[in-house]
């Protein structure tokens, strides 16, 4: 049921509640005020709303344009792209039991369809970036509609995101006591920890020998001097030697502390990278998807850092204040407790003070480390891309962006900076004061015979040792929040948890022959669905060619095959194994892998084609480059297997590059191999080399190919045909032809001649696929 809207004035007060519900610009809430202004006057509210920007113009072709899905506790309201015309959908109406709200999506547009028992009411399109808010109106309206046919209230489910993994990381707030969890890697070095606590305590207790023994110093030895009793020698070399004896103790002491907590936390900061690397590593590819490569070098190596420099001096330096202020407090008491009294006035207005800033400095720093992330990553993608940069003369735009990042990155530390610069002078300031008071409480109980001279002497000794380190102690807090922002971003790192997962009953492979089986397999990232129902069954030995649009899922079901995801619903078998069982190391080592863009390492040609293999002998590598067809061209390189291909292999060419990747998969000898488009970036001599080499490389072994030149897969067994997450045909080449389907459509877009110019005269020119049935050994 629907109708059209009144054209009515919208009224403030119907303004103000849009305005009140959704963050919209002031053009889009008179837009929708004017057009729901009926329903929201009569006490009705605005549920959700989905901005529309995909819709079909007057030829019918998909183009961008401007409607909405609004979503009332009185029904739905839409206006599609290039119309005027609003529709109302009213759940008071007769039909609203038998309106099903779908929402599809597929290769980055997704659909909204309306339909009843017998028809399709309404559709309407957006881009993905908008299908949190369809989700929102589709869940809305399924639980109104249900309200008011039925009278049962379902509560709003929870909507998650597919950034909200991420999102959690920015939104947890650092805390000192993620500290305490360091404790986990301190612990195999407890008994050298124990004896740095040790000799802490007995150095510390030696610097404070030296004060108590200036009493005596001054009331035994120098005022009876000015008072005329003579020096008593004997009784001044003892004090001395104290002195001078007490010196070396504390430096002997602290220099042997000091060297055995530096190596406990050098290792201990050892053991957090390595740890923090190893895990890195077992997580998903979902995870790096949503991460910064600059981010997690910064949070590996300069956070891992920050926290090695802090439990080897900051740490140290804070024991090493606490001990002493400790040891301090109880000999001024000892002293005199009057007097130790009015030392720590001060004392609680510091206290509050550090407690005040800390949390400021703990958000100020965290927030550092995020900018900074931001410089890094900057640096991490133009420095790689140097060549696109200058190829596209982007050198200027480069500059820009890092001066940007670098311009947040001294804004926060700015405003840091202006906190710390109030507080440290501030703490200084105080323990002035203090030290003022006792002269002055001092000077006035020697006035009155309280005390003696030598007592003040040592009671202002110790008095200003203490307020030194209490000033050193508060000025830790910065260094203490550095610390525990960067320790919260790598637990953030070990807290993730692989979203795929090693079995916790492992079960192992039978020998491996190559047969896979997908079993109604479904897959989502976020919120978008890309494979739906995917059934089929691979024999051992047989080459299956997968073709479609881009977008139909292809590179998605090889990633599910390797096991680079786990599918959200169905399963994936590998002889009769659920693969999910199967320990991932294990089952990866039947696989090998061709990409399309194949990635090298920094090092030589035999490191990287035996990177899978790294204790492969020279004549393997060797038999695995001749099999590859690359050990010619190896030889000629400067230094032949030992030479330096460059960081990514950017010294040498694409096809030399995707021949020594075809060697790197042959040398591991993989029972199932996948190849993701191998040839379809190099030029056509290099391709009849690659497929020469892949001739070698499929046989006896599962293969599992994709490309999109359709004339390099008519040798393969079988042709998957996928659209939109689903497969729509299977068969051989011929027999997908003669059936006139997805396919045939596919293969003639493909073989259609072209119009070319050539010579200034129009002729007609057969297209590479059509051309490549008369060349022999093709193969993928």
């Amino acid at each position: 049921m629907n109708s059209n809207a009144s054209r009515s004035t919208s009224a403030p007060l119907t303004q103000q509640k849009i305005a009140a519900s959704l963050n919209l610009s002031a053009t889009a809430q008179q837009a929708l005020a004017s057009a729901l202004q009926p329903w929201l006057e009569s006490g009705h509210t605005l549920e959700a709303v989905l901005p529309l920007n995909l819709g079909l113009d007057a030829q019918g072709q998909l183009s961008y344009g401007s409607g909405w899905v609004c979503l009332t506790t009185a029904g739905l309201h839409t206006r599609a792209p290039h119309e005027q015309t609003w529709q109302h959908w009213l759940f008071a109406s007769e039909q609203a039991s038998t309106w099903q709200l779908t929402l599809r999506d597929h290769a980055g547009v997704g659909v909204l369809s309306l339909t009843d028992a017998n028809q399709l009411l309404g559709r309407w399109r957006f881009t993905l970036g908008q299908e949190t808010e369809a989700r929102q109106v589709q869940d809305g309206f399924a639980r109104y509609r249900l309200a008011h046919t039925t009278g049962q209230v379902v509560a709003p489910p929870t909507l998650v995101s597919a950034d909200d993994f991420a999102a959690a990381e920015v939104d947890k707030p650092p805390s000192t006591w993620t500290l305490l969890r360091l404790w986990r890697f301190a612990k195999p070095y407890k008994k050298q920890l124990l004896a740095g606590f040790g000799l802490t305590l007995a150095s510390t207790g030696a610097t404070l020998v030296p004060p108590y023994l200036t009493m005596p110093l001054m009331d035994k030895v120098l005022i009876p001097y000015q008072n005329g009793v003579p020096i008593d020698w004997s009784l001044l070399q003892l004090y001395l030697g104290g002195l001078l004896l007490a010196a070396l103790l504390a430096w002997g002491l602290g220099w042997l502390r000091t060297y055995i907590l530096a190596l406990v936390s050098e290792r201990i900061g050892a053991d957090l990278r390595i740890q923090t690397y190893e895990h890195l590593q077992g997580l998903s590819l979902a995870y790096f998807g949503s991460k910064r490569t600059g981010d997690l070098m910064a949070r590996i190596g300069n956070e891992s850092d920050r926290i090695c420099v802090f439990l080897s001096l900051h740490l140290l330096d804070f024991a090493t204040d606490v001990l002493m202020i400790t040891m301090t407090a109880v000999i001024l008491i000892s002293i005199n407790p009057w007097l130790a009294l009015v030392t720590l006035v001060p004392l609680p207005l510091i206290i509050w003070l550090i407690h005040y800033v800390r949390d400021k400095l703990r958000h100020g720093f965290e927030q550092i480390d995020r900018v900074w992330a931001d410089v890094t990553s900057v640096l991490a993608d133009t420095i790689p891309g140097i060549r696109v940069v200058k190829a596209f003369a982007q050198e200027k735009r480069e500059v820009a962006r890092f001066r940007e990042a670098n311009t947040r990155n001294l804004a926060v530390n700015d405003r840091v900076n202006q906190i710390w610069s109030v507080f440290s002078p501030t703490v200084t300031l105080l323990t002035e004061v203090g030290l003022l008071i006792v002269w002055a409480c001092g000077i006035w109980l020697v006035s009155r015979d309280t005390i003696t001279v030598g007592v003040l002497t040592a009671f202002l000794a110790y008095i200003s040792r203490f307020y030194t380190r209490l000033d050193t102690m508060s000025r830790i807090v910065s260094h203490t929040q550095k610390a525990a922002a960067g320790a919260k971003r790598i637990f953030d790192i070990l807290d993730h948890v692989s979203s795929v997962p090693e079995p916790s009953n492992p079960v192992h492979l039978p020998q491996v022959a190559g047969a896979i089986s997908l079993q109604n397999v479904h897959f989502r990232y976020g919120n978008r669905a890309i494979l739906r129902g995917v059934t089929l069954d691979i024999k051992p030995g047989e080459m299956i060619g997968l073709v479609g649009h881009s977008g139909s899922g292809k590179s998605t079901l090889v990633n599910l095959i390797c096991r680079f995801y786990d599918v959200t619903e169905g399963a994936i078998q590998i002889e009769g194994v659920d693969v999910r069982a199967v320990p991932v190391a294990e089952f990866r080592s039947h696989m090998g892998l061709v990409l399309q863009e194949p990635f090298l390492f920094f090092g030589t040609v035999a490191e990287n084609i035996a990177y899978g293999k790294p204790q492969a002998t020279r004549a393997e590598i060797v038999a695995a480059a001749r099999a590859a067809h690359a050990h010619e061209f190896i030889l000629r390189l400067p230094h032949g297997y030992d030479s330096l291909v460059g960081e990514r292999g950017q010294s040498l060419s694409g096809g030399e590059r995707q021949r020594i990747s075809i060697a790197r998969a042959l040398l591991i000898n993989p029972k199932i191999l996948i190849l993701d488009e191998a040839t379809s970036a190099v030029d056509t001599e290099t391709e009849l080399e690659i497929q020469a080499a892949l001739e070698n490389l499929i046989q006896g072994r599962t293969t599992i190919a994709i490309a999109h030149r359709l004339s390099t897969l008519r040798r393969a067994d079988r042709l998957v045909v996928m659209d939109k997450g689903e497969i729509v045909e299977i068969g051989n080449h011929d027999q997908l032809l003669a059936s006139q389907g997805a396919y045939y459509r596919l293969y003639e877009a493909q073989t259609r001649q072209l119009d070319a110019l050539e010579n200034g005269t129009w002729v007609k020119r057969p297209s590479p696929e059509a051309a490549a049935h008369t060349e022999k050994g093709s193969l993928v």
